[in-house]
């Protein structure tokens, strides 16, 4: 029985591949300076969760099996008459990814999920929000191979939010891109 911890492959290529060549394309002082990803912030609103509440049930457990850690409900923040929604109300799903749980997760997406995605030719450079932050919409959630298709009742979308400690959008951009992230136009 070793005593070693264990180490996600992907914060292995952080460490000897990643951080290398941010410094070498920023010219960082220390390599303290050199972006890295924070959090992977995972969610899903639940289209007809006012009606039926187990459609909110399933989609915890969806999110749950998709990413290795137990999902939560979001609620609702106010009311809204026309929609039939009261405060309070689970609306959808969530799930933060820290540490281990998130570096399996970015691994898993990049090499097995996005490929799955039909006619794939590369994820937008464009949705980053100014502060270093990247979000990618997933149309469909069988992309990932955890998701048993003949269990899926309806196919339904979730956003994946790449949180960072980037200044820029051009630094996230590049850590992004260095840990293997298929942006599409990549000019080399």
């Amino acid at each position: 029985m070793s005593t070693e911890k264990y180490t996600p492959r992907l914060a292995e290529k952080y460490k000897k591949e990643v951080i290398p060549a941010l410094m070498k394309k920023f010219a960082y002082k220390s390599i303290m300076q050199a972006p890295r990803l924070t959090k992977v912030c995972i969610n899903r609103g639940v289209n007809g969760a006012v009606a039926d509440k187990k459609l909110v049930d399933v989609s915890i457990e969806e999110l749950t099996t998709i990413t290795g850690q137990k999902a939560v409900a979001t609620m609702s923040k106010k009311d809204i008459s026309n929609f039939k929604l009261r405060k309070n109300m689970p609306i959808g799903a969530k799930v933060t990814l820290r540490g281990v749980n998130m570096y399996e997760f970015v691994d898993r997406l990049v090499s097995v999920s996005l490929p799955r995605v039909r006619d794939f030719k590369g994820i937008n450079d464009k949705s980053f929000d100014g502060r270093g932050n990247y979000t990618l919409g997933v149309t469909e959630q069988i992309i990932f191979p955890e998701i048993d298709i003949d269990k899926v009742n309806k196919i339904t979308g979730l956003d994946i939010t790449f949180v960072t400690t980037a200044n820029t959008n051009e630094e996230a951009f590049e850590l992004l891109k260095e840990l293997g992230m298929p942006f599409k136009n990549i000019k080399k």
